[in-house]
């Protein structure tokens, strides 16, 4: 039985899961964004999201222990740089995976696993579709934005008919 064994082995040993691992999310982090399968997108998500949020604080020390994980200059270099002050604000789920369908010689479950802030297409549709709604009734408010110009009109009013009594 498999009790309390959370990680997923991949059919590897442990040397060529870290390898494998540690190239992955070289390339997605080079890249923003990468097709592979479910197992292993599912594998990488909790592998890159510590060191995406160990390098929000930017120090010797955190940029060696994301070093450690990666084992790419570049990579490390790209993720200090330009991902991690455009995170900076987002407490977590820096990932998305999105399922993509079957691959052709063995139909595996093919997966994109993209950084979400950099998704461009998706930030843009994502603005135009921000709406707030509320299942509280609008009365109070409405009634209170009547009530506001009202007040704020009568200062005007006066204040214009001050300099013409002049």
């Amino acid at each position: 039985m498999r009790h309390n064994r959370a990680v997923n082995h991949l059919g590897r040993k442990s040397g060529h899961r870290k390898a494998l691992l540690a190239n992955m999310a070289s390339s997605l982090i080079l890249k923003k964004r990468i097709t592979t399968t479910e197992a292993k997108a599912k594998a990488l998500k909790p592998y890159v999201e510590p060191l995406i949020t160990k390098s929000k604080e930017d120090t010797t020390h955190s940029r060696r222990v994301v070093f450690s994980y990666l084992k790419d200059k570049e990579a490390t270099a790209e993720l200090f740089r330009t991902i991690a002050p455009k995170v900076a604000e987002r407490p977590g789920g820096y990932l998305r995976i999105l399922h993509t369908g079957f691959r052709q010689g063995d139909a595996a479950e093919m997966v994109l696993v993209e950084l979400v802030d950099f998704n461009e297409a998706a930030l843009a549709s994502g603005k135009k579709e921000v709406k707030k709604t509320t299942r509280r009734s609008r009365a109070k408010k409405a009634e209170a934005a009547e009530e506001a110009p009202a007040v704020e009109a009568a200062p005007a009013a006066e204040a214009a008919e001050a300099p013409a009594a002049e």
